[in-house]
């Protein structure tokens, strides 16, 4: 049942990091297209932060009613508006509606991002990283190749009589909607459902009430310090990596690259994010978290100092920064991401991940839109510096933040013997949907 969850997972984030990543290049050289203004030209990209951070509120209401099918499928769903609404904007040129379909867009990044724990629900404890991981490598194959359609974007563009910069999104709107039918059509039984199923099934007393509360999560997520480590490296981590990838296209635009080298460049900065995770995630199972967590923000520090040093335009610096940029990022993302799995109880999760989601994406957006000012008043390099001190502060809370051992794996405990009750639990019972789970 985990492999075919996996699977599944694996074939939404190929389709749905096409549609995420196709217009990647392009968002910022659309908003200063569209604003007039480079110093509004990061509010695109900070919007889609900001919105996928709100959007997680909703979702993880979902998810703990409803489990992962439907909660994901929220935000797919909201992307696809986003995606509508970021051409028509285009199209009248209108800000507002742009900043409006740029936050809903940012819908299709808090479901991408949530898929992760989905990966998590059934898995044992000793491969719990190497299993969240490779639902992030899946993420590659779609996210290297989207940032390279900004080229293709603009014959479709022409042909269907919009404006060259929203051909890319073109491409992002065919993803999403096919990754949509994907999760829609293949996440059954859900892994969240079937996870609590099995939890129930072993249980001595009585099963603890799912929490999809937002305000609970963030307080869960306080009460453990594991987890609250892993919030602090996911958080941080973000906040680096979407300041200085929002503002780079246009720090290479402004020097004189093409939309085509833009696009190899943020490709090799999305194949560090993504083409590593399966290996991070193997190193997170092996030595931790915490030390992981270290691990990425150390290079995440490297990747601030090249930016810092490198100069208007292209430059191989740049490009090796903003591969380093990606790879740290991962380190952060999925040692993070287990941690806060692995320190809170299956009732708590759904909520502890909204929480958790909701703050990095709140974290990132304000640092990407801080990210717009730096570069206008004081320039590229100064954010480059300002972003390598964010990572060493992760660096100093992994030293700093003891963390418990990790919460029992609900999923993985041992079956009490054979006995009517049991029986019972174990059949095949259908759940909200419909689904067979058991």
């Amino acid at each position: 049942m985990q492999r075919r969850t996996i699977t599944t997972l694996i074939g939404t984030q190929v389709l749905v990091g096409v549609g995420v990543s196709a217009g990647a290049g392009v968002g910022a050289l659309l908003a200063e297209d569209v604003s007039g203004s480079a110093d509004l030209a990061g509010l695109g990209g900070t919007f889609q932060v900001l919105g996928g951070a709100l959007i997680a509120i909703p979702m993880a209401h979902v998810m703990a009613a409803r489990g992962r099918r439907w909660g994901l499928l929220v935000g797919y769903v909201v992307g696809i508006v986003g995606a509508v609404l970021m051409i028509t904007a285009g199209a009248v040129r209108s800000f507002p509606l742009l900043l409006v379909g740029a936050a809903l867009f940012g819908g299709s990044n808090a479901a991408n991002s949530q898929a992760r724990y989905a990966a998590a629900d059934l898995a044992d404890d000793a491969h719990r990283g190497r299993d969240l991981s490779t639902v992030v490598w899946a993420t590659t194959i779609g996210a290297v190749f989207g940032p390279n359609l900004a080229g293709p974007g603009e014959p479709v563009a022409d042909w269907l009589g919009i404006p060259a910069l929203t051909g890319p999104y073109v491409f992002s709107l065919l993803g999403l909607v096919l990754g949509a039918v994907l999760l829609f059509t293949r996440l059954r039984p859900d892994p969240l459902l079937l996870a609590r199923e099995r939890a129930a099934a072993s249980a001595v007393g009585p099963m603890e009430v799912q929490h999809g509360s937002i305000v609970r999560g963030w307080r869960t997520l306080l009460a453990h310090p594991g987890a609250l480590l892993g919030l602090v490296t996911m958080a941080l981590g973000h906040t680096v990596m979407v300041s200085v990838m929002v503002m780079t296209p246009l720090h290479m635009h402004h020097g004189g690259a093409s939309l085509r080298v833009i696009g190899v460049v943020i490709s090799l900065h999305v194949l560090g994010m993504f083409a590593f995770s399966p290996l991070t995630g193997l190193a997170v199972d092996r030595w931790g978290g915490r030390t992981c967590g270290l691990a990425g923000a150390v290079i995440l520090v490297v990747a601030g100092v090249l930016a810092a040093q490198a100069p208007i335009g292209w430059s191989a610096g740049l490009a090796i920064g903003l591969f380093l940029l990606g790879l740290g990022w991962s380190f952060t993302l999925v040692s993070g991401s287990t941690l806060v799995v692995k320190s809170v109880p299956l009732g708590e999760r759904a909520g502890a991940q909204g929480a958790s989601d909701l703050v990095m994406g709140l974290a990132a957006g304000g640092g990407g839109a801080l990210a717009g000012v730096v570069v206008g008043q004081l320039g590229y390099s100064v954010l480059g510096a300002c972003s390598a001190v964010l990572a060493a502060i992760v660096a100093l809370a992994s030293l700093l933040i003891r963390v418990e051992p990790p919460a029992p794996d609900d999923t993985a405990a041992p079956r009490p013997s054979v006995t009517p009750d049991t029986v019972l639990s174990e059949a095949v019972l259908p759940d909200r949907d419909g689904d067979q789970v058991g």
